[in-house]
């Protein structure tokens, strides 16, 4: 077992990425903006894409809390994962900007997958 703690972007708009990595698969947890807590949980687990078996695709289950959009960072943070490692990842996320428009929440979904591709640099 091995584990990480990968952060991006700065301000209002910094990410954490706590992973732990075994060897049945990855558990996340990505917390940021000015009120970290626990908004959605995804798992996704890689398979052959039903329209070409020659790429990786994913099967998610997401679960957002009622009224929590953080889903929207947590989804594709754990489907690149889950693709490039080729094993399951669960993200638990919680993100929270007060007031956020367009562009922060732009800037945490960037900061979001940075964060992975920090931590597949690390594993990969």
């Amino acid at each position: 077992m091995r584990q990480f703690n990968i952060e991006s972007g700065t301000g209002k708009h910094k990410v954490y990425l706590f992973a732990t990595v075994t060897d049945g698969g990855i558990m996340t947890v990505l917390v940021g903006g000015e009120k970290p807590h626990l908004g959605a949980v995804v798992l996704s687990v890689p398979r052959q894409s039903l329209a070409n078996p020659e790429i990786v695709s994913c099967t998610s289950s997401v679960i957002p809390l009622t009224g929590h959009k953080d889903d929207e960072a947590a989804k594709p943070l754990a489907e690149l994962l889950a693709r490039e490692t080729s094993g399951p990842v669960s993200v638990s996320a919680g993100i929270h900007v007060d007031h956020a428009d367009a562009e922060d929440i732009k800037k945490l979904k960037e900061n979001s997958l940075d964060c992975g591709r920090k931590l597949l640099k690390l594993l990969l």
